[in-house]
C-alpha cells in the first residue's frame, strides 16, 4: 500500500501522545486506542479520505481527553494528600490530649514533628505504591509492608530494638529499610519482583537479630530481641506472600509482558 509509511508515522506520533495520558490510564487502554487509530487509518486510505486531515482530528479530540484525564488524577492525587494529613493531625492528636491528663506522655515540639513527619510520609508512601497495582491483596501487601517499615523506624526512634535507642547497632535496621527499597524500585514494584524485595527484607531482619546475639547481647535482652524482631520478620514475610498472591492474581499483560499471541 502506498500509505503504508504515513500510516505508520501517524501511528507512531498517535502512541507517543498517548503517553501523555496517565499511567495507569496508558497501561489499560493505551494499546487498544493505538490499534483503533491504525484501523481508522486504514478504512480512510481504502475509501481514499485524507489521512492528515483524520489523523489532526483525533489528535485534537486526544489532547481534550488528556487534558481530562491528567485533571482527575491530579485532584484525586490532591484528596488524597488531605485525607493523609487529616489522619496524620488525627494520630497527633491522641498523644497531645493524652498529655492533659498524665505525665507519662511528654512530647516536645520535635517528638510532633518527627512523628508527623513519619505519618505522613509513610501515608504518602502507601498511596503511591498501591496505586501501581489494581488488586486489593496488592494493595494490602503494600500497607503491610509501609507499617512494618513505619513500625520500626518508630520504635527505633523510641526505645530501640537493641538495647536503647542512643545503641549505635540499631543503625543496623537502615540496612533493612535499605534492602526493602531497592529491591522495590529494582523490582519496579511488580508483585513478583516485590515478593522477593521483602522476602531479602525479612532476611536482613533476621540478619541484624543474628548480628546483635552473636555481638553479645545480654542474657536479658536476648528473648527479648528475638521477640521483637521476629515480629517484624513476620511481617515482612506476610507482605511477600500477600505479593506472591498478587503476582498469581496478574496476567502476563499486567506484569509488563507481552501476551501470547
Amino acid at each position: 500500500m502506498a500509505l503504508e509509511p504515513s500510516i505508520r508515522r501517524y501511528r507512531t506520533w498517535y502512541a507517543t501522545l498517548l503517553r501523555l495520558y496517565p499511567r495507569r490510564f496508558h497501561e489499560r487502554f493505551g494499546e487498544p486506542m493505538e490499534q483503533t487509530f491504525n484501523d481508522l487509518l486504514r478504512e480512510r486510505a481504502e475509501a481514499s479520505d485524507s489521512l492528515f486531515g483524520c489523523a489532526m482530528r483525533t489528535f485534537v479530540d486526544t489532547c481534550g481527553g488528556i487534558m481530562t484525564e491528567n485533571k482527575s488524577a491530579a485532584m484525586l492525587h490532591s484528596g488524597s494528600m488531605i485525607r493523609i494529613a487529616l489522619a496524620t493531625a488525627g494520630v497527633l492528636l491522641l498523644p497531645l490530649i493524652a498529655m492533659q491528663f498524665t505525665d507519662e506522655v511528654a512530647w516536645d515540639g520535635t517528638d510532633f514533628a518527627v512523628a508527623g513527619i513519619l505519618l505522613f510520609g509513610a501515608g504518602l508512601t502507601y498511596v503511591w505504591v498501591a496505586g501501581k497495582g489494581s488488586a486489593v491483596v496488592y494493595r494490602i501487601a503494600v500497607g503491610v509492608a509501609v507499617a512494618a517499615a513505619l513500625l520500626l523506624v518508630w520504635m527505633n526512634l523510641a526505645v530501640g530494638l537493641i538495647g536503647n535507642e542512643g545503641n549505635p547497632a540499631n543503625l543496623l535496621y537502615l540496612g533493612v529499610l535499605a534492602v526493602g527499597i531497592i529491591g522495590a524500585i529494582i523490582a519496579r514494584f511488580r508483585p513478583l519482583g516485590m515478593t522477593r524485595a521483602l522476602f531479602a527484607t525479612a532476611l536482613a531482619q533476621a540478619a541484624v537479630a543474628a548480628i546483635a546475639l552473636i555481638a553479645g547481647a545480654s542474657k536479658s535482652s536476648v528473648g527479648e530481641i528475638l521477640m521483637l524482631n521476629g515480629f517484624f520478620v513476620v511481617l515482612f514475610l506476610g507482605s511477600a506472600w500477600l505479593f506472591r498472591n498478587a503476582a498469581r492474581q496478574q496476567t502476563p499483560a499486567s506484569e509488563g509482558q507481552a501476551p501470547n499471541r
